[in-house]
């Protein structure tokens, strides 16, 4: 594929590694827990990809207009040559942002990092199909456990979007944060989506709609433990949970066992008991207001300089800088 470069930054046994690693841990654990990272095997994606066209789940559209609105804007202000993405799948709303810095006259590469190969090759097709001389320098890499980003090109516009980073816990974040900002040079920029906190009513819809898609998609993750690490999880014997948790401010997704029952993980040789109404904590989903997504970069070392929502205020786009001496 001409102008596609791919940097493999995982071994190739990876994934399934890591998830041997998060399901002993998760199952064996008081409450149990999984991280969302596993929701997305090919069925998992087909399920997100519908829910996003929910009328309950707003983040993909409020985030879309945001892009739509801003982009411009966005790389009048950064003048980036490299484009970084960070999670990137399909890179579908990048290409706003692409449009943008090439409408400017700056952009040069597109940096998709991506622990899917395959979502890289295909992304990367696409973009150079419809981006004639554009560099597509692809990297293999859980962005959790370093980014290992491309050198030179600057300046850099790194972009994580889709509110990614509430599925961070706190300290996960603060970790992953000073990571991101140690990889950036003098000149680069971050442009972070992040969900904002409303009516929890509002909230709760978006992660248990009227159809059921986002309970498939929750019990899907069961049926990822069944093909990847032999368990015999029943599906229809755990019941979808998306409730508030104000405190935290955040939102869980959990499995609920509806009755009593020991699972299997073979090839963990792991069993796990379930109580009747215990649960399995699948997701968490934090929403921000703009003093914490600035409080943490702050923390990071980084500077937020622009705020966007969208017309609702539903959706937040931050951009920022790194302190050009370490200081503010």
């Amino acid at each position: 594929m001409t102008g596609y470069r791919l940097t493999r930054l995982l071994p190739a046994d990876h994934l399934h590694h890591a998830l041997r690693t998060d399901a002993r841990e998760g199952l064996s654990g008081r409450p149990k827990r999984l991280p969302p990272k596993w929701f997305y095997d090919a069925r998992g994606s087909e399920l997100f990809e519908e829910i996003t066209r929910l009328p309950e789940y707003y983040p993909t559209r409020a985030e879309r207009e945001i892009l739509a609105d801003r982009a411009a804007a966005v790389a009048a202000a950064t003048g980036a040559r490299t484009l970084v993405e960070l999670g990137s799948g399909s890179s579908e709303k990048t290409r706003l942002l692409l449009d943008a810095l090439r409408a400017a006259g700056t952009l040069e590469r597109y940096v998709p990092v991506d622990v899917s190969e395959s979502a890289l090759a295909a992304a990367g097709k696409s973009l150079i199909d419809d981006y004639p001389g554009l560099e597509v320098s692809a990297v293999l890499s859980d962005f959790t456990h370093g980014l290992g980003l491309p050198d030179g090109g600057g300046p850099r516009l790194v972009v994580f979007l889709g509110g990614t980073l509430g599925n961070l816990l706190p300290a996960e974040r603060t970790v992953f944060l000073a990571g991101l900002r140690a990889q950036l040079m003098p000149g680069d920029w971050l442009l972070l989506g992040t969900d904002l906190v409303k009516d929890p009513a509002v909230l709760v819809a978006a992660y248990d709609d009227a159809a059921g898609v986002t309970a498939a998609f929750n019990r899907n993750l069961l049926s990822v433990l069944n093909r990847e690490l032999s368990a015999d999880f029943e599906p229809e014997q755990f019941a979808h949970v998306a409730l508030w948790d104000a405190e935290n401010e955040w939102i869980e997704m959990r499995l609920r066992s509806l009755r009593e029952q020991t699972v299997k993980v073979t090839e963990l040789g792991l069993p796990v008991h379930f109580e009747a109404g215990e649960e399995l904590r699948t997701e968490v989903s934090a929403k921000f207001r703009r003093e914490r997504v600035e409080r943490e970069l702050f923390a990071a070392g980084l500077r937020l300089t622009d705020w966007w929502t969208d017309g609702e205020g539903r959706f937040g786009l931050s951009l920022s800088r790194p302190f050009e001496d370490g200081s503010d």
